[in-house]
């Protein structure tokens, strides 16, 4: 069977080449007579691969020194509470909710001090992102915290809010390396690998040294400490080794095609394909207001529950996987992450416009 289109939100589409070197290197990784899922975490040769992998992504993000970078586990789920245990020093946060997993955080930050909800989009089903260049920032606010890009919804932050001087925290999952980001903006960034990066399993945060903290509150697991992953680089136990292994050919990838200027060109272009059709059809709309579109997640409805039930099922069948909007909004969603071919946006609009004039 040939490979079909998949349009899942994540775990996602993989770049071919990337499965292709990990499937010559499973038996026997560079002669070493075994696969890296069987190699001890604590040797040389996995010590190379997470090393180089950590080298490449700071290559490729233009990580300043005083940043670590941590492979961890548990997804962006986890995130959601390591944050504050780890950052709040005053016990008080504020949030942007945009999204499901902005307002997941939110409610998890909850548990441990004083978080506010300074600005949401929750009034129009999160369909664009609020203004944020001048908001009701706490004095005492530990950090305010983002939802970068937002799977569900299509949404992302194309400025970043004006946090008055306040630590900006952001939850990157779903653009991960799709495009350069200034990580000096940034005291903490974090994102579950899944989509744009590699295989489920791993979650990378990047933290500025200083908001490492060594006085943590006694209910703080050793593991999700950060001074604990980055005092012991990532290894405090078992790491995701295989995952973390993918993730480094994915970077190799990246860098190959010219590095993040040459991923976000190849992302707007993708991207155009899809939107341009949505905004001439007749049958097809978007759901997000033009200024706050995502490259990486384009949710769109036919305005008809059957007849959205009926392409799904029609372009499952025609190699197009996974395109069933999330259970949350319906409709359906394409996620066109970085290892999207464009000649499956390509195929994919060509499809709609057959079932638009078979349906009409």
């Amino acid at each position: 069977m040939s490979r079909v289109y998949n349009f899942s939100a994540g775990p996602a589409v993989l770049p071919e080449e990337v499965l292709k070197e990990a499937q010559e290197e499973m038996m026997d990784y560079r002669g070493c007579g075994m696969s890296v899922m069987e190699m001890s975490h604590r040797s040389a040769m996995f010590q190379q691969i997470i090393d180089e992998a950590e080298a490449d992504l700071r290559e490729l993000m233009n990580i300043p020194d005083n940043y670590k970078v941590l492979f961890v586990q548990g997804g962006a789920a986890l995130q959601f509470a390591a944050i504050p245990m780890n950052l709040m020093k005053n016990g008080v946060a504020d949030y942007i909710v945009t999204g499901l997993w902005a307002k997941k955080a939110f409610a998890e930050a909850k548990k441990y001090g004083k978080v506010n909800k300074i600005a949401t989009s929750e009034d129009e089903t999160f369909s664009y992102i609020p203004d944020c260049s001048d908001l009701p920032i706490s004095e005492d606010a530990d950090y305010v915290y983002i939802c970068m890009n937002n799977t569900i919804y299509g949404t992302v932050f194309h400025e970043l809010p004006n946090t008055k001087g306040k630590e900006l925290v952001a939850d990157i999952s779903s653009c991960f390396l799709s495009e350069p980001l200034d990580v000096t903006k940034f005291g903490l960034l974090m994102g579950g690998v899944q989509k744009n990066v590699g295989p489920s399993g791993v979650q990378i945060v990047i933290v500025r040294e200083d908001l490492i903290r060594e006085d943590l509150p006694d209910y703080v697991p050793t593991m999700l400490s950060y001074k604990t992953q980055a005092d012991n680089g990532s290894m405090y136990n078992t790491p995701p080794c295989y995952g973390i292994y993918m993730c480094g050919k994915v970077f190799k990838w990246i860098k190959n095609l010219g590095g993040l200027e040459a991923m976000k060109a190849h992302n707007e272009k993708k991207a155009a394909i899809l939107y341009d059709f949505l905004d001439s059809s007749k049958m097809f709309k978007g759901t997000v207001r033009k200024e706050y579109r995502s490259l990486m997640n384009v949710p769109f409805v036919t305005g008809d529950a059957d007849l959205d039930a009926k392409f799904v099922k029609e372009a499952k069948a025609a190699g197009f996987e996974n395109l069933k909007g999330h259970r949350t909004v319906g409709g359906m969603r394409a996620s066109i992450y970085n290892a999207m071919p464009i000649e499956g946006v390509e195929k994919l609009v060509a499809f709609m416009k057959k079932f638009e004039e078979e349906n009409a």
